[in-house]
């Protein structure tokens, strides 16, 4: 069932059993375990280097002489010799795959091997009978495979900080990766580099009777936010968060230790948030998914958090509040002082909202602002005053703006509070309550720029959306104490 993933293992072994019908003492191949190996031209120290190895790259065995293997590397078609104590030899033997299994776990805890534990999954897969490769040992070997992709990919996508030998290491790995048939996606983001493993162990570990934990290792690789082209049409990123909800779903998250169970929670909630946004722009009931994202992050145990992942945990808050409107319970809008907000279509896909006088029945509009995000019309809130409103607005799946309708001397105006004055990625700015006076309001502000995630809550001014005061926690202010709104307070998950 499971295919053969490694090519140049696949050519080894062929180059192998030719060598021994033709009647070789010593046929078998070879496994590089250093970098910078040299093939050299004579089974000699002094002698002509024909090439650098690297390791994890298979070499087919020969003959040896002088502590010399001679070998033939099908990759760059050429012939030499290598020191005998900078490679392991096989016989790619089904006998001797419990022994290459063995050191194949080894590896996939060792920071760095990422290559050379590529070449002992490529003589295992060889070695082992099918019968086995179908089995627990097989999918372990698949696991570990798809983790050593993914290691591989996020050390380079990190790369440009690395010491430019290690930059080296680093390119002649992916280059033995791809000998071996593993594929990558390259992705630009703001003028950085994203290298993605295109996940194919993992969904053939999808496929078996594998373990929990194996399942959430590979559903957690298959469903990376940074690993989605930035350019998907939002078709094609429905679908695809569809499919995303549907792989965490086979995850049995109950069965998992506290911290992997953490992560597959965070990682539905972020995904159910985005289908939440995406079913909404399609006109699509999205209340379901937005409770879905709700109930996930509120089912993680703090308690188990490792440090590694409170970025993600912040990075799923705020994504799952970016979209919580979508699961709020409908309200009437506060009409009795004259004013509310109506909703019509303008150009394709855009959706213009008006600020109309009620007791005129929307003859004059007082004010008028058109936008391509959702409107969350029932996020509206005027102020006791009636000078003042509150809308929602989401441009995108992970990012909530906040509309303020004011009059001013002239007429009403509109001014947008974003998130952060950066970005646009991943934030929110919400509404949180009136303070009396029509002067000042309280906003509940997150974001997250360059995986780095701050949140805020302000005292704000009307008339310049300048905050006054702001704190990390609420009950540190004292405006927030005695003048946040109730439904806020009740429906926010800025406060966790």
């Amino acid at each position: 069932m499971v295919r053969a993933l490694i090519l140049a293992a696949a050519i080894v072994l062929a180059g192998a059993a030719a060598t021994a019908a033709a009647g070789a003492s010593t046929p078998g191949a070879a496994i590089v375990i250093h970098n910078q190996t040299a093939l050299r031209a004579e089974p000699r120290d002094s002698a002509q280097q024909q090439a650098q190895l690297w390791q994890g790259e298979v070499l087919e065995v020969r003959a040896e002489r002088k502590g010399y293997l001679q070998v033939w590397d099908f990759r760059r078609e050429r012939g030499g010799y290598v020191r005998a104590n900078q490679v392991r030899r096989t016989r790619l033997a089904a006998e001797e795959a419990p022994g290459l299994l063995a050191v194949l776990r080894f590896l996939s805890d060792t920071p760095g091997a990422e290559a050379l534990g590529m070449g002992y999954a490529a003589a295992f897969m060889r070695a082992a009978p099918a019968e086995v490769l179908n089995g627990d040992d097989g999918v372990e070997a698949l696991d570990a495979l798809g983790n050593f992709a993914d290691r591989l990919a996020q050390r380079a996508s990190s790369g440009a900080q690395l010491p430019r030998s290690a930059q080296a290491a680093l390119a002649a790995h992916l280059d033995v990766a791809a000998g071996y048939g593993v594929r990558f996606v390259n992705y630009e983001r703001d003028g950085r580099s994203q290298l993605c493993y295109d996940g194919d162990a993992f969904r053939r570990v999808l496929a078996l009777p594998a373990s929990p934990e194996q399942r959430a290792r590979a559903a957690l690789a298959l469903t990376r936010q940074e690993c989605i082209a930035p350019d998907l049409q939002p078709l094609a990123r429905a679908r695809l968060d569809e499919w995303r909800a549907e792989v965490l779903e086979r995850v049995e998250a109950a069965a998992l230790p506290g911290y992997l169970k953490n992560r597959v929670l965070m990682r539905r909630a972020a995904v159910w948030s985005s289908l939440a946004y995406q079913r909404a722009r399609k006109g699509e009931p999205a209340a379901t998914a937005a409770a879905r994202a709700i109930a996930e992050l509120a089912g993680i145990d703090k308690s188990e958090l490792a440090d590694a992942d409170r970025a993600d945990y912040a990075d799923a808050a705020v994504r799952a509040n970016a979209s919580r409107w979508a699961a709020a319970p409908a309200s009437a809008q506060t009409a009795s002082r004259g004013v509310r907000i109506l909703t019509a279509p303008g150009a394709p896909g855009e959706t213009c909202v008006t600020l109309v006088d009620t007791r005129k029945d929307g003859a004059a509009p007082l004010a008028k602002r058109c936008t391509y995000g959702l409107v969350w019309a029932e996020s509206a809130t005027l102020n006791r005053e009636g000078t003042a409103l509150a809308l929602a607005v989401q441009p995108l799946a992970a990012w909530r703006e906040m509309w303020l309708f004011r009059k001013e001397a002239h007429g009403w105006a509109v001014r947008v509070l974003p998130p952060s004055a950066r970005g646009p990625e991943v934030g929110y700015a919400e509404f949180a309550g009136w303070v009396p006076g029509g002067r000042q309001m309280l906003v509940a502000r997150e974001a997250g720029v360059d995986g780095k995630y701050e949140r805020s809550f302000e005292l704000m001014r009307l008339d310049t959306l300048a905050a006054e005061r702001e704190a990390q926690d609420p009950d540190t202010l004292g405006a927030f104490r005695r003048w946040q709104d109730p439904r806020w307070k009740r429906l926010t998950l800025s406060v966790r």
